[in-house]
């Protein structure tokens, strides 16, 4: 078990203000909830991120999203229960999360494009920025999995 290195919150409130803020703002933008959570789900897996993984899972399960279905966002290359635009979303969330050296294939833009308006792509890449973000500032102060739960109104996921 893990303790937190250091309260980033407290000891950076301007910074962590103005990105919270970054972040809320994102919530009203044109990519919808229940394709976000998968966003942040598959980030922080990919990141290494228990606190966003946490937290994040816990969001979707709130916000009526299928058990079986969070368990299956790490594979969900192999997986039936994914969408075309859900399996377009995660695969820019790993591209943009793991950055080839190569940088993003016109391929891969396109692939992108095909179903999302560039409005989307935007959102959805801004949306995939914020949460890699948190994902990098928790994992290198470990913020505790669940630390926050009470607070952030996840408890109420039943997932303890």
């Amino acid at each position: 078990m893990s303790t937190a290195r250091i309260n980033y919150m407290q000891k950076s409130p301007a910074l962590f203000k103005k990105y919270l803020d970054f972040s809320l703002a994102i919530k009203d933008a044109s990519i919808e909830p229940e394709l976000s959570h998968l966003v942040d789900v598959r980030a922080s897996q990919l990141n290494g991120c228990a606190f966003c993984l946490d937290m994040h899972v816990k969001e979707a399960k709130i916000h009526g999203e299928r058990e079986l279905r969070l368990h299956h966002v790490a594979i969900w290359h192999e997986s039936p229960l994914f969408s075309a635009r859900e399996r377009a979303a995660l695969a820019w969330t790993e591209l943009l999360t793991r950055i080839p050296p190569q940088g993003v294939a016109d391929a891969d833009f396109a692939a992108a494009r095909a179903v999302f308006s560039e409005q989307e792509l935007s959102d959805l890449s801004f949306r995939v920025v914020a949460i890699n973000g948190w994902n990098r500032i928790n994992v290198a102060f470990r913020n505790v999995p669940g630390s926050y739960d009470a607070a952030y109104g996840l408890d109420k996921a039943g997932l303890n």
